[in-house]
């Protein structure tokens, strides 16, 4: 077995993708009944309307062979540029250049007439996507065992599951030979055998030094197929670089955006009486045997990770939790008060420190991450921090992965 590498960004290829100053409006209609429009109608102005913008002034670039995730919230805009990218719909203002075949797998059962049979549908998404009938015809019959389908393929597809959707629509993009691939959040939709099979052909693409743009909610998938990621938070760019500090960015989005819902909550239980805030962590610290601050500990040795906690108010009762990840987003390690069925408290108001330490820490060579958590009595979360620390635990030249262990090997 082969130990997990994560992917290295292209910086020689040429550019396959150029996007530059591309911004994207919607007008959304107010008056949606039928019976609103003809009272509005022949009305000067636009009074039922409103204008959305789903991007604003995005520009980046892609090289051939690499792999771009695309993250951010609901909302973000992250489709949207999916699809402009792909030609799908025209920016509102700016230029988006393409070079090369590229395959779109978009919301699910895009390029699919319902009434047409899955056989059908096959030779009319290849079609859209590039592919003469002939050329469709020499690989049917690999795009027909890739998804599964079997003797389904001759049932009009308005009867088919949404896993089957994806799994007929993700085989003729991958048999299209495209240069890029742009793969929207589709792939949650498929069971998790047939997930891996994507993340295989994906990971056969990139082999063969073709392009990947993914859009996923998973920080853990991008980190894993991705080596560069770019956010968005309300259309607009707000990092671009490495899949790991892209993972940072977006999880520390999202926190701000659950801390900022905790404090208007608060303000408005202040309001009602209630207390002003609630706990924050503070930071957190790894420390070796001896108590030292250190950003790295060898294998088998003690460590403690030191989560500062500030009490805005004496609580009778709290709990926390810990996690460490790998930097290709997978957690090695999760614990908390409650799995271990107790709990802190009564604790009084200030800065206390919570310690977890591990007597003979069993991780293996690699960086690691550390995420905390603090939550109530009844498990409703106060504050959570996302990769707050890291430490490095140098490799050993006897084995591979993340877990330390010390085989015997013998020939019996």
């Amino acid at each position: 077995m082969v130990s997990s590498v994560s992917p290295r960004p292209n910086t020689e290829g040429p550019e396959v993708i150029r996007v530059e100053g591309v911004s994207k409006s919607f007008v959304i209609r107010k008056d949606n009944s039928l019976k609103e429009r003809v009272v509005t109608f022949g009305r000067r102005g636009r009074v039922h309307q409103e204008s959305f913008s789903a991007l604003k002034d995005v520009s980046f670039s892609i090289r051939a062979g690499s792999s771009l995730g695309l993250l951010g919230s609901n909302g973000s805009g992250k489709s949207t540029l999916l699809k402009v990218i792909g030609g799908i719909i025209d920016p509102s203002s700016g230029t988006v250049q393409r070079r090369g075949r590229l395959a779109a797998l978009l919301e699910l059962g895009a390029g699919f007439h319902p009434d047409l049979s899955g056989r059908e549908n096959v030779y009319l998404n290849a079609a859209i996507l590039g592919l003469s009938k002939d050329e469709t015809a020499a690989e049917f019959d690999s795009i027909l065992a890739f998804s599964e389908i079997g003797d389904f393929i001759d049932t009009q597809v308005k009867f088919y599951s949404s896993g089957m959707y994806v799994r007929l629509a993700f085989a003729v993009a991958v048999h299209t030979n495209p240069d890029v691939l742009l793969v929207d959040e589709v792939l949650a939709v498929g069971d998790e055998a047939f997930q891996r099979k994507c993340m295989d052909k994906i990971r056969q693409f990139q082999r063969e030094g073709r392009t990947i743009v993914l859009v996923s909610h998973s920080a853990e998938q991008v980190m894993e197929v991705c080596d560069r990621g770019l956010v968005l938070n309300h259309g607009e760019v707000a990092f671009i670089g490495s899949a790991a500090d892209a993972t940072r960015v977006h999880r520390e989005i999202l926190e701000g955006k659950r801390r900022s819902n905790a404090e208007a909550e608060a303000e408005a239980a202040a309001a009602a009486g209630a207390p002003a805030s609630v706990p924050q962590i503070a930071g957190i610290t790894v420390r070796n045997a001896a108590g030292e601050i250190v950003d790295g500990v060898q294998p088998g040795e003690q460590l403690t990770i030191e989560v500062a906690v500030d009490l805005p108010q004496g609580l009778d009762q709290w709990h926390s939790s810990l996690s460490i990840d790998t930097p290709n987003g997978q957690q090695v390690f999760g614990t908390s008060t409650r799995r271990h069925e107790t709990s802190h408290g009564p604790t009084s108001a200030g800065v206390v420190t919570v310690n977890y330490t591990f007597p003979r820490l069993p991780f293996a060579g690699g960086k690691y991450f550390v995420n905390a958590e603090v939550l109530a009595a009844d498990g409703s979360p106060f504050d959570i921090q996302w990769q707050g620390a890291t430490f490095l635990v140098p490799a050993s030249p006897t084995q591979t992965g993340y877990v330390l262990a010390d085989p015997v090997i013998s020939v019996g």
